[in-house]
């Protein structure tokens, strides 16, 4: 299986990447007002969704290619903890647990990257750093 690492560190990069990436640029144009709106009525300052939007849209896509990988990915490991923590917490509701169980486990897939780093096939291991 060693031998499949580099593969499956790259594929592994790049789906769990999409879903920050699609987000991150859902967020921009006629989304942003709303999604600002919905952040302060959850308590959350509306003035923190450019930085949500920097994580999710240019983390994700530092992610996808494996520049900055560890970094990254303990950034948004812990934004993944945060959002589940702050926006899921209402375990009455079948829909928001389950998203809470998702945040969880795509921020564990994060953390993993984060302790596994991109792999041979990504700009950091070109340029063989191991950030």
């Amino acid at each position: 299986m060693k031998k499949f690492e580099d593969s499956g560190l790259l594929a592994a990069r790049i789906l769990i990447s999409v879903l920050f990436i699609i987000a991150g640029y859902g967020k921009l144009g006629d989304a942003y007002a709303g999604t600002q709106a919905f952040m302060e009525a959850m308590q959350v300052p509306g003035i923190l969704l450019p930085l949500t939007i920097l994580l999710e849209l240019g983390g994700g896509l530092a992610v996808m290619f494996g520049l900055l990988t560890r970094t990254t990915s303990v950034f948004i490991f812990i934004f993944c903890i945060l959002t589940a923590i702050l926006f899921h917490n209402d375990f009455s509701d079948g829909m928001n647990m389950t998203m809470f169980l998702k945040n969880f486990s795509i921020g564990a897939g994060y953390l993993m990257l984060a302790m596994m780093g991109p792999g041979r096939f990504s700009i950091d291991g070109a340029l063989k750093k191991n950030w």
